[in-house]
């Protein structure tokens, strides 16, 4: 049975741990304030890349001779990229997504294909390497503060990849950040172009919707889609789509890969947030048990030594 000096000295421990757990949420609340931040700045930016290159497809009379725009012949060999983070104590962030990735492998060796795997932070590297399944690629150091410059090398070494003929598609998995209590796995496809998610979207511009909002005495559908259709003809491409296509393309990918990043980052803090403040709630109450018990044990150490006295006064009476 523990004595009143162990209890102390776990009561201890366990405010120790709480003072750390504490800090380290207000750290990730701080980190996750810069990455919505981050967040909010390039989404306006990528939806116009995605808008335009979506456009300059549709404007094309004949998509032009690049790689990343060609379908294989054959899907043998399928990328799978899996962003997680160089750090744990983060919930269920990092295994959410190794758990989705090797769903996925195993449906990929079902269909008769082979996955290979490139991971984006130290948790996934390794958690894939415990498993027999040696990434082709690691990127580490960096899921903290993503740049543009690290989306782009992880870009760059899966368009060459694809356009080498080592991989005939390439598929990401990502924690969506939504708030800092829900980050939702993303699947999205990146290679080729011609099966990304671009191509098959339903989200017509914003840009018309707003311009038809703000305007006033437009009640007809008739005169909202001839708006509609006369902003479209107020796009003109100089040099031609097909051109504008083919530097766009890679973009695309670069910017695709980055904005992940910035979504997983901020999941990552938003979780990690999450989980130190739960940790923080337990040793709350842990330590209120731990308290109890000791005052317990005090008081039956008390009731103890009144029971001996009174004891010892009787032997002497």
């Amino acid at each position: 049975m523990a004595t009143q000096s162990d209890i102390r000295d776990r009561i201890s421990s366990v405010k120790n741990v709480k003072q750390i757990t504490r800090a380290m949420e207000m750290v990730a609340a701080a980190r996750l304030r810069k990455a919505e931040q981050r967040i909010e700045a390039l989404r306006p930016y990528a939806d116009a890349i995605r808008r335009m290159t979506r456009r300059a497809v549709e404007a094309a009379d004949k998509v032009p001779d690049l790689p990343i725009l060609e379908e294989h012949d054959s899907i043998d060999r399928v990328g799978v990229l899996l962003l997680t983070g160089d750090r744990g104590l983060a919930g269920a962030f990092n295994s959410q997504i190794i758990r989705n990735g090797n769903r996925r492998g195993r449906e990929i060796e079902r269909e008769g294909q082979t996955p290979i795997w490139y991971a984006i932070g130290s948790r996934g590297a390794s958690s894939l390497s415990f498993r027999g399944m040696e990434p082709q690629g690691t990127w580490t150091g960096f899921t903290d503060r993503p740049s543009y410059a690290d989306a782009r090398r992880v870009a760059q070494e899966l368009i060459s990849a694809y356009t080498d003929g080592e991989l005939d598609r390439v598929e990401m998995y990502y924690n969506g950040f939504i708030s800092a209590m829900r980050q939702e796995v993303s699947h999205v496809t990146l290679l080729p172009l011609q099966q990304a998610d671009f191509l098959g979207g339903d989200d017509e511009d914003d840009e018309d919707g707003e311009e038809n909002e703000g305007g006033e005495g437009r009640s007809s559908d008739s005169s909202d889609s001839e708006s509609v259709d006369h902003s479209r003809s107020l796009w003109i491409y100089e040099p031609d789509p097909g051109e504008i296509l083919r530097q766009l393309a890679p973009d695309y990918v670069e910017i695709s890969i980055y904005r992940a990043m910035l979504e997983s980052t901020a999941s990552e803090h938003g979780a990690r947030m999450t989980a130190m403040r739960s940790a923080s709630d337990n040793a709350s109450e842990m330590i209120d048990d731990l308290e109890l018990q000791a005052n317990r044990e005090r008081q039956a150490e008390i009731t103890q030594e009144i029971m001996e006295v009174v004891s010892g006064a009787e032997a002497l009476a």
